[in-house]
């Protein structure tokens, strides 16, 4: 990720935290819950923007819905700045775990040997080699 991001939410988050007026703990839970709001404004945008509220009929439209996920982001990463100064090296690993994951599930299935059938009690016993007793009982004629 573009450093200058990372230097956009460290001023972010100093700019939030020279502003607060709640404690640390608490600040740290409001920002997480900021997340809620702020997908729950990606929530309003899409219903506004393809005009399901039949009272409003069409209210934001599709770029209105790109800022409103953009916001997301923003949040998400702050919020994540507030719980680690470690924030960029969290999110690298993350995204690398994702990446090889995804990159797994892409892969190409490798071949599966076609599945033998299932032998019965009768069909294994006659792979067998007759012991030369059993074929001499075999081959007498009945009386």
């Amino acid at each position: 990720m573009d450093s200058r991001i990372w230097e956009s939410v460290d001023h972010l988050v100093a700019w939030l935290d020279e502003e607060s007026t709640q404690s640390p703990q608490e600040e740290r839970l409001l920002r997480l819950l900021k997340l809620s709001e702020e997908v729950g404004e990606v929530g309003a945008a899409v219903i506004g923007a393809t005009g399901q509220n039949p009272r409003k009929g069409v209210t934001h439209t599709w770029e209105d819905v790109q800022h409103e996920l953009c916001d997301v982001v923003f949040s998400a990463l702050v919020a994540l700045r507030t719980l680690t100064p470690d924030a960029p090296r969290v999110f690298a690993e993350r995204l690398a775990y994702v990446e090889r994951r995804s990159a797994a599930s892409r892969e190409p299935a490798r071949p599966e040997q076609p599945e033998q059938p299932q032998k019965s009690a009768t069909s294994r016993k006659a792979e067998k080699p007759e012991k030369p007793e059993q074929r001499e009982r075999r081959e007498q004629p009945e009386d």
